[in-house]
């Protein structure tokens, strides 16, 4: 009977012993598992806020972007002060002011106008609206900007509009036979 008491009493605490160590693997994981929603909690906190910040940079650019047609056109009525008269000269002397606070505002939110005259074309920062054939300027070279393009930052807010050189057509002597 001795026998069977040790028997049981050894079953009883390799038993224990068993159960402590599954509780411990246990709480282990699941320390693990806390751990890692935490990390994941804190990653989606930051993506939020991230996302938050560039939608509303997004939308502020967007409405920037808005106002430089009206501020191109203000400049292009501005170019033509000296064929105005006194008093409206005195006139486009204060929206001259307007226009260079504007221009304030825009650098305060990093948005800079680009000069692409004289630079090759990219379709990343120019839109193509006339192509113009010539044999003296080399092919790609924007020849003449239209309306001014405007970077906020890396980002461009309006591509600029241009005029931009391709090599003439070489015409072949059965083009010319069919042409007449």
């Amino acid at each position: 009977m001795t026998e069977e008491k040790e028997e049981k009493t050894v079953s009883v605490g390799e038993l224990k012993d068993e159960q402590l160590q599954r509780a411990t693997e246990e709480a282990t994981d699941f320390k693990d598992k806390y751990y890692r929603t935490l990390a994941e909690l804190e990653n989606t906190r930051k993506r939020l806020q991230k996302e938050k910040s560039e939608m509303m940079q997004f939308s502020a650019q967007n409405v920037i972007s808005e106002f430089l047609r009206p501020l191109d056109e203000m400049e292009k009525v501005l170019g033509f002060k000296e064929q105005m008269s006194d008093e409206v000269r005195n006139w486009a002397m204060g929206f001259e002011m307007l226009m260079s606070q504007f221009k304030d505002v825009l650098s305060s939110y990093q948005v800079f106008p680009f000069d692409s005259h004289g630079e090759q074309f990219d379709p990343h920062l120019h839109e193509a609206v006339e192509i113009e054939e010539t044999s003296e300027k080399p092919e790609g070279l924007i020849v003449e900007e239209f309306v001014k393009g405007y970077k906020c930052g890396n980002r461009v807010l309006r591509p600029a509009r241009v005029k931009v050189a391709k090599p003439p057509k070489e015409v072949t002597n059965q083009e010319e036979t069919n042409d007449e």
